[in-house]
């Protein structure tokens, strides 16, 4: 499908195939990170993560597209066109690992690795109705991954199920051990941000968390507003490469360059205490449970020719939270909302909690697996 992929190995690789966002270098392979500017970059050495795929036998399938730079939600890329969305044509595929999720929603892989910032991961596995995993802040090298803000990105998997998730993070983290089904049965589950969300959004994740006995509704705080410790780190990267060469960049990711290097460092200092403020609020929030469990996302996938800068801080306010606190966090299908498309619960633990996350994606995708549209 046209928009999904940038580049392919020829001959085709031998392994386990597996898309890789371009914004994780392959040696060898066109990387463009989205943009004019590495139209032709070919990259000498893979990312460590690609590396690390490789070694344990899985091949590289291709390169899949994303938004600029990853620097928004929707993958409406102006140099390589906007990701289409299979799972609904019309939709936003979501971004930034858009292609990756497409490429999965498309049937052309099980098995794909994105990057996850904000939401870069969640927000099209939601919108395409795949498996998407943001895993604990630091778990998986990103080494050779062009990044956005250094102190929120992951490298994480992506798959048609959540077993490919676990699969892939076995191979990307050396002494990863899955957890066994029966190592849930006294977990006690928090539930919270429902009433933000659309209402059969909401509905569908609260009858997926019903399948949790021991739940109980938690009344946890949002992340602030102020993204200002996040925009100054993306102006440092962008900061050289952006000076003359302005015009190469889209005018969406443009225009947030140019906020971002407009940031002070009052602004920034102040952002980063409020971060720091609330992630010991959040800590409280959810003391005493295992697993938190919200929507991924308020909405369903928008139409296609939505605005983007409208649409990314609404459709963040589920994922942004959880990029802040470095927590794992999985965002799984849970039937169909409105418009008969994709619904996307968020089930979230601790950093280190990984292994149980995953567990209780895997039993929760068990149980609510068929649900249909109302």
């Amino acid at each position: 499908m046209e928009g999904i992929w940038l580049a392919r190995p020829d001959p085709p690789r031998t392994g386990t195939p597996v898309a890789v966002k371009d914004l994780l270098d392959t040696a060898g392979l066109t990387t463009t990170y989205g943009s004019a500017l590495f139209a032709d970059h070919v990259p000498a050495e893979s990312a460590e993560a690609v590396r690390r795929l490789e070694a344990a036998g899985f091949a590289v399938a291709g390169k899949t597209n994303l938004h600029e730079f990853a620097y928004g939600i929707s993958s409406q890329n102006p140099h390589y066109g906007a990701v289409p969305n299979p799972a609904a044509p019309g939709r936003l595929a979501g971004g930034s690992s858009g292609g990756s999720a497409a490429a999965i929603a498309a049937g052309d892989v099980e098995l794909a690795l994105g990057s996850d910032s904000a939401g870069s991961i969640r927000i099209p596995a939601a919108w395409c109705g795949v498996v998407g995993f943001k895993p604990t802040y630091g778990l998986i090298p990103v080494d050779g991954c062009f990044p956005l803000a250094p102190s929120w990105d992951v490298v994480g998997p992506m798959a048609s199920t959540v077993e490919g998730c676990e699969e892939l993070l076995a191979a990307l983290v050396p002494g990863y051990e899955p957890v066994s089904l029966e190592a849930l049965e006294e977990l006690e589950v928090g539930v919270a941000w429902l009433g933000e969300a659309e209402p059969l959004v909401r509905e569908r994740v609260s009858e997926a968390a019903a399948h949790f006995p021991r739940r109980r509704e938690l009344d946890v705080p949002l992340a602030p507003p102020n993204r200002a410790d996040f925009m100054r780190e993306a102006a440092d990267v962008h900061r050289a490469l952006f000076a003359g060469n302005e015009d190469l960049y889209g005018e969406n990711v443009r225009g947030k360059i140019e906020r971002c290097l407009a940031v002070t460092d009052g602004e920034a200092a102040a952002a980063a205490r409020e971060s720091a403020e609330y992630r010991e609020r959040f800590a409280e929030a959810v003391e005493g449970v295992d697993l938190l469990v919200t929507p991924t996302v308020p909405c369903v996938a928008p139409p296609a020719d939505s605005d983007e800068l409208v649409l990314r801080l609404p459709a963040t306010e589920f994922t942004y939270p959880l990029s802040v606190l470095g927590w794992p966090a999985l965002a799984l299908p849970c039937g169909t909302a409105e418009g008969g498309l994709p619904a996307s619960v968020q089930l979230v633990g601790r950093p280190g909690d990984d292994a149980l996350v995953l567990a209780a994606g895997r039993l929760l995708a068990s149980l609510v697996r068929g649900t249909a549209a109302p």
